[in-house]
């Protein structure tokens, strides 16, 4: 079976990139370059609830893209970062990050800006159709916060931020009406230097993983049934082999799931071109809890400014990782806890690629 995948890029211009894996073949091919708004090329992008729409984290904009096939995608809607006035100027370094799509109605849409400015969170309604139509809500964080990941419970009523910058982590409420959010708490990272840059939950919603992008390390937290919070649990795991040096060296990247939630992928990027970035994996109780730690398998490459791991959607087989040091995409097979490489499709155009969302 043919699976595809979307991928954007770092710089402009803007381009969506459709890649196609065959399971059987263990072939993976370009088979489509949309061109989308020059000046928006998507560094974070997720599908709606229902895979009809892309959403992009696209420089000083936010926008949205009708999937009418994976080779039929087509620009709807652009709207500036919002929050503080000078947020979606060409004089300042704000720029649209991460952004989240509610899988539960009202299906808005959450991002987050980032470097500077970035102390506000923008909420935006969708159509039918999955469009953008409008800026409904910017809450507050703080002047100095630069969150890089969110995640909702299983249940879509609390919303968990990774804030990079200010070195915290925030719990926020959503309305179920209105999908607007409200401050339920804001907690320090365990350690000072750590930077939390992702936030996973497990499908049971009784724990949270923060990877920290300094730390270069996993920290688990469990969710207090009671309030919501997360409690650090005092446990932590490494991104890297031990031995090497952390600090300026290595960044912490991302964090997922498997579909099942019996496995969490995770990832760190070299921040020079001549060290490799690396891949790994943990195994997960029904609960959450982690069991053990799998491996840490070096990535090809510092993976750039992405590196990022993308577990499929239909099964815990698949994963896909992008890198744009050189550019390209990566599909691994994951079976018996071990870690594969099968394919691989070079695409050394600028700025890519981020990182890669399943189709189907």
């Amino acid at each position: 079976m043919k699976h595809h995948l979307m991928v954007g890029t770092w710089t402009p211009p803007g381009r969506i990139y459709t890649v196609a894996f065959d399971d059987e073949a263990l072939t993976l091919d370009l088979v489509k370059k949309t061109d989308i708004p020059e000046a928006e090329p998507i560094s974070w992008m997720t599908f709606s609830h229902d895979k009809k729409a892309i959403y992009g984290a696209a420089m000083k904009k936010w926008n949205s893209f009708a999937v009418h096939s994976p080779t039929e995608i087509v620009h709807q809607a652009s709207h500036p970062v919002a929050g503080h006035e000078l947020a979606p100027s060409a004089d300042t370094n704000t720029r649209a990050i991460f952004v989240l799509a509610a899988h539960k109605p009202p299906y808005n849409v959450y991002g987050n800006p980032f470097y500077k400015y970035a102390g506000y969170g923008n909420v935006f309604s969708a159509g039918p159709d999955g469009r953008l139509l409008e800026n409904i809500q910017n809450y507050e964080y703080e002047p100095n916060t630069g969150i890089h990941g969110m995640v909702f419970d299983p249940t879509e009523t609390y919303l968990y931020s990774a804030d990079l910058q200010a070195n915290k982590i925030w719990t926020h409420l959503k309305d179920p009406e209105t999908g607007k959010l409200t401050l339920v708490d804001c907690l320090e990272a365990p350690a000072p230097g750590d930077h939390p840059r992702w936030v996973e939950m497990h499908p049971s919603g009784k724990y949270l993983y923060a990877l920290m992008e300094a730390g270069n390390r996993l920290a688990v937290y469990v969710i207090d049934e009671r309030t919501h919070k997360p409690v650090f649990t005092h446990i932590t795991y490494p991104l890297l082999p031990q031995g090497l040096p952390p600090r300026n060296k290595y960044r912490g990247d991302v964090t997922f799931t498997t579909r099942s939630g019996e496995y969490l992928f995770a990832t760190t990027r070299g921040n020079s071109f001549d060290i490799t970035g690396y891949i790994t994996a943990f195994k997960l109780g029904p609960n959450g809890n982690i069991e053990k730690q799998l491996f840490i398998h070096p990535t090809s490459t510092s993976g750039g400014h992405s590196n990022a791991v993308s577990p499929c959607d239909f099964s815990d087989e698949w994963l896909a990782l992008c890198d744009d040091q050189l550019g390209f995409v990566e599909i691994y097979r994951f079976k018996d806890e071990t870690l594969a490489r099968v394919a691989r499709v070079d695409i050394p155009e600028k700025g890519f690629g981020m990182n890669a969302i399943w189709y189907d």
